[in-house]
C-alpha cells in the first residue's frame, strides 16, 4: 500500500476527518487531502513525523520502507511516547500492564 492510502486508512480506522488530521498535525485540510489523493506526496520530514504521531504508528510504517507490521508500528510509536513520560506515569504504567498481563482476554 502506498502513502496516501496507508494515511487515509490509518485515519479513518481511528475515526478522524481529515479536519481532526490536519489540526492534529498542524496542517490544513487540503494539505491532508493531498497526502492521501495526489502521487507522488511530498511532505517534509517534520510532517510526517507529526502525521505518524498522530496516527500511533511510525514514519518508517506510513512510507512503507520498512517490513514492520502495523502492530509493531504501533507498538514502537508507544513506546516512543512513553519514554518521554514523567517517572511517575510510567511507574502507573508499568503496574496497570502487569495487573492486565494476568488477564485473557475473552
Amino acid at each position: 500500500m502506498s502513502f496516501g492510502p496507508r494515511i487515509k486508512e490509518l485515519r479513518t480506522a481511528k475515526r478522524m476527518t481529515l479536519d481532526q488530521l490536519a489540526a492534529a498535525t498542524g496542517s490544513s485540510k487540503s494539505y491532508v487531502w493531498e497526502l492521501e489523493n495526489k502521487n507522488p506526496p511530498r511532505p517534509s520530514a517534520e510532517k510526517l513525523s507529526a502525521i505518524a504521531a498522530a496516527l500511533g504508528v511510525t514514519v518508517d510504517y506510513l512510507l512503507g520502507s520498512d517490513s514492520q507490521s502495523l502492530g509493531d508500528a504501533q507498538d514502537q510509536a508507544f513506546f516512543r511516547e512513553y519514554s518521554g513520560l514523567h517517572p511517575d506515569t510510567k511507574r502507573q504504567l508499568r503496574e496497570i500492564a502487569k495487573t492486565l498481563g494476568g488477564k485473557r482476554p475473552t
